[in-house]
């Protein structure tokens, strides 16, 4: 929920990706506010939680969409964003 104070996020998803140490580290996507010029950068989306929330629950990878992928109840389709993580960043290293 922090995410979506950002003034540039219209709408998040957070899904869990792999980690050889601990397990399991959170994942956001995130579709930017309609029309905003410049569009969030990832980078500046973690360093907004920096210091605002726990450091465990800062993302450790933030990627933008378009949209996000629904079902036809209207709920965002996670295990789809899960195996988008997965093509995007590949399979956990040893840190």
């Amino acid at each position: 929920n922090f995410l979506d104070t950002h003034p540039g996020i219209f709408k998040t998803a957070v899904v869990g990706y792999p980690d050889v140490r601990l397990g399991e580290v959170a994942v956001a996507f995130f579709v930017p506010v309609p029309g905003i010029d410049p569009l969030p950068e990832p980078e500046e989306v973690i360093e907004y939680c920096k210091g605002k929330i726990a450091s465990f629950k800062i993302p450790r990878h933030v990627m933008r969409l378009e949209d996000f992928p629904m079902t036809s109840s209207g709920k965002v389709r996670k295990v789809e964003l899960r195996e988008r993580a997965l093509e995007l960043l590949g399979p956990p290293k040893e840190h």
